[in-house]
């Protein structure tokens, strides 16, 4: 717990420092510090060999308090934006330590005093799979990861002084959506317990009423995008290969905050041209061609979640034209798209099957 304070503290006077002159512009930020305990969750038992002990350690987040300044503040009941740091010992050497950093949004219920925090980084394991060393982690294929952090807290700010609590549930997941082998996964579930220190004790900032507007309209849009990257199948040492997918679809603006989408994709993933020779060479008793085509089409309908110049993109498709089995014909997509103007965007999303993750996709895009 000592050491806890210490770092609150030492993190709260370099950011005091780094961001005084913000503060006097009428922005608040604030500080907070937990540490957690918890379990490592079956969600595959091929990782059953690997949970062995609790996993524990500590997150500690930057915030900036929002007051409705901008219009997309009041919409989602002026919600916290900020930066999260994670230290997690899996208290397993198998699977080593974590170091992770996170953007996040804090997401406030029941007169602010519940506080949703959901965050997307990227993480640094130290001992992923070896072949030689540690042949035994299946769960990492690579020491860096991508990584979703979830809390959900009870949270009392300034308590004494500038000092709050909060204490609730954390979930934190790691994973390198198949860029190498193995990919396993990990997901931890955990109770948390810490402290939140206000940078600003002393400034008094009123929430701006949101305004009311005219009702949102927008016509039909259509959308263009290409995504690319590179990833492996299941097999260690297959390789791994770049893939394009270019996607086309309509969407509707439902309000100020949402729209639905429908539309296709067509799938060049050159990954599958490997996993097919390998198939049809070495294992004849799945009647693989080895002449098999490697690209595939599918349909899909979506949602996106309009928060700022961000949106958070949730996609469930079909695969219409399939010639290789992989993974089963339903596909999901998730992800996060940052517009740059009024059309051109980029995004960063996760494609899968179901709870299996096959990529990693970086995108950019068009909306017409």
């Amino acid at each position: 717990m000592k050491r806890l304070l210490l770092l609150m503290a030492l993190l709260g006077s370099v950011v005091h420092m780094a961001f005084a002159q913000e503060s006097e512009l009428d922005r608040k930020y604030t500080l907070d510090a937990s540490y957690f305990y918890g379990s490592i969750l079956l969600h595959n038992p091929d990782i059953s060999h690997l949970i062995t002990e609790h996993p524990a350690g500590v997150i500690l987040g930057f915030n900036r308090k929002r007051y409705g300044h901008e219009d997309w503040e009041a919409s989602y009941g002026y919600p916290d934006t900020g930066y999260t740091f994670v230290y997690q010992n899996m208290n397993n050497p198998t699977l080593g330590e974590h170091f992770g950093v996170y953007a996040h949004y804090n997401f406030y219920f029941f007169r602010r005093k519940l506080q949703f925090r959901v965050g997307q980084g990227v993480a640094y394991n130290t001992n992923p799979y070896d072949k030689n060393n540690n042949f035994r982690n299946n769960a990492y294929g690579t020491h860096v990861l991508s990584s979703t952090m979830a809390m959900f807290n009870y949270q009392k700010d300034n308590l004494w002084k500038n000092l709050g609590v909060k204490a609730g549930i954390s979930l934190v997941h790691y994973s390198n959506a198949n860029f190498k082998a193995p990919n396993t996964s990990t997901n931890t579930f955990a109770l948390n317990l810490g402290f939140t220190y206000d940078l600003n004790g002393t400034l008094d900032l009123q929430y701006i009423p949101k305004q009311p507007k005219e009702k949102f309209t927008e016509p039909i849009r259509y959308n263009l995008a290409l995504r690319a990257g590179v990833n492996e199948s299941d097999v260690i040492n297959s390789g791994r290969y770049g893939f394009w997918i270019f996607s086309a679809y309509a969407d509707k603006r439902l309000g100020g905050k949402s729209a639905i989408q429908f539309g296709a994709d067509v799938f060049f993933s050159n990954f599958l041209k490997e996993l097919i020779r390998l198939q049809a060479t070495s294992f004849p008793e799945l009647n693989v061609a080895q002449n098999t085509d490697f690209k595939r089409v599918g349909v899909f309908v979506g949602h996106e979640l309009f928060i700022n110049k961000m949106s958070l993109e949730t996609q469930l498709g079909y695969y219409v034209y399939y010639p290789f089995d992989f993974e089963g014909r339903v596909y999901n997509r998730i992800g996060l798209k940052r517009y740059f103007g009024d059309k051109w965007f980029g995004a960063i999303t996760l494609k899968s099957h179901g709870a299996k993750a096959e990529t990693v996709e970086f995108g950019v895009g068009i909306r017409l």
